[in-house]
Parts: C-alpha cells; structure tokens; sequence
C-alpha cells in the first residue's frame, strides 16, 4: 500500500509541476481576462485520463501501479476535473442520469458557493 501511494504522490508531484508549466506557457501568448490556461489543461487532463482508462480497459496498462500513476496522480495532480468528467461519463454510461444532473450541478454550485464562503470567511476575519 505505502508503495502504491508513493507512486501516487509522483504522479500528483509532475501533474501538478505540468499544470503550472502549461497555465503559465498559455498566459504568455494570451493575455486576456478569460483563464484560458486553466480551460485548456481541464480539456487535456479530460482527454488524458479517457485514453489512460481506455487503454487500462483494453488491457494495455495492466499494471494497477502504471494505472493509479496516471490516472490518479498524474491526472489527478494535474487537473481534479478530469476526474470529475470521467466519473459523470460513467454515470451516463451506465443511464444514472438523475445523478448525473446531481452530480454536475451539485458540483459546480456547490463548488462555487464554497469557494465564495472561504472568500468570505477570510475576508470577514
């Protein structure tokens, strides 16, 4: 198990370090309000951990360990969004569409209105 959590925390430590890289490569040569940098890692990271689970499901990762090092950590370190896409496709693959509005509307309102909260509760200290 300690193994399999440090090859996690690998992952995580270079999807995080990629992330940087690629929001600040974007920001250079595009200097607009919109977080472009952000969308396009969250669409890369989507696209990533579909291949990653494809390929798994094929049997071309079997290793567990090679599996949790990109999906989990890489993926995982490098945008939480791809999970959360990954997770909702399943949902609709398997016709739990209900839990899918859930799950995505809950998401984004519930992730919005905690990111106001910790805003607020700072900003009242």
């Amino acid at each position: 198990m300690l193994r399999l959590l440090a090859v996690i925390a690998v992952g995580g430590a270079v999807g995080s370090v990629s992330r940087y890289l690629a929001q600040m490569a974007v920001t250079r040569h595009f200097t607009h309000p919109f977080p472009l940098g952000t969308l396009l890692v969250n669409v890369l990271g989507c696209l990533l951990i579909g291949l990653f689970y494809a390929l798994a499901e094929k049997g071309t990762l079997a290793s567990t360990t090679l599996r949790l090092l990109l999906t989990t950590g890489f993926c995982g370190g490098f945008t939480t969004f791809s999970t959360f896409s990954y997770e909702t496709l399943t949902l609709l693959e398997n016709g739990r569409y209900l839990l899918v509005a859930l799950y995505v509307a809950g998401s984004v309102l519930l992730g919005l209105l905690a990111t106001f909260a910790g805003v607020a509760l700072v900003r009242a200290l």
